[in-house]
């Protein structure tokens, strides 16, 4: 794996065929390392992970701290769905597909439901830009890191405020190769 470079976007896009009523992907976790002095192996351990934007913190399972060997750090309270409960926390690298990295994330154990052994809370999705879309019957999202711009759904929607100018010889904008006197400038 090279060097990671904090300041340059990362990013990836998953799709599924079909409408997904859970965002998954890839994650392969490692212990916490620092990125300026340390290079990731190349082989790293892959999990099945789900992606919750009403989670406030990431998880892992106890499968995912077996196969990885992390030590706990510290203890915290978490609050979930069936209450709240004291659970370990590790500090673990999270590699996402494409090498979008967190190399220091806090985490904690936890029980999911289904195959997963990962779940991207919102400590992972507030780094960067997170968009869903389902267009044609497909679900696929895309995720990119650091954010790099605001998506604003309802902005890209509206008609321009300004139509620009189109000059009478210029080729008439419907696509029809006319020129635009002779096609929808009469």
């Amino acid at each position: 794996m090279q060097q990671l470079d904090r300041n340059r976007p990362v990013s990836f896009t998953v799709t599924h065929n079909g409408i997904a009523s859970v965002l998954q992907s890839d994650a392969h976790i490692w212990e916490a390392f620092d990125p300026k002095t340390t290079t990731p192996p190349a082989a790293l351990k892959r999990f099945l992970a789900i992606w919750d934007t009403g989670a406030t913190n990431s998880v892992i399972t106890q499968q995912v701290i077996d196969e990885c060997g992390l030590k706990p750090i510290g203890m915290t309270q978490v609050n979930t769905a069936n209450g709240s409960m004291i659970t370990p926390v590790f500090l673990a690298s999270i590699f996402l597909p494409n090498k979008v990295c967190i190399p220091q994330l806090r985490v904690t154990q936890g029980n999911l439901l289904g195959n997963a052994q990962v779940l991207i809370g919102m400590d992972i999705i507030r780094q960067g830009d997170l968009a869903i879309t389902n267009k044609d019957g497909k679900t696929v999202f895309s995720f990119r890191m650091p954010s790099c711009e605001c998506i604003d759904f309802v902005k890209m929607s509206s008609p321009a405020r300004v139509n620009p100018r189109i000059g009478r010889n210029q080729p008439c904008p419907c696509g029809s190769g006319k020129k635009y006197k002779n096609c929808h400038g009469k």
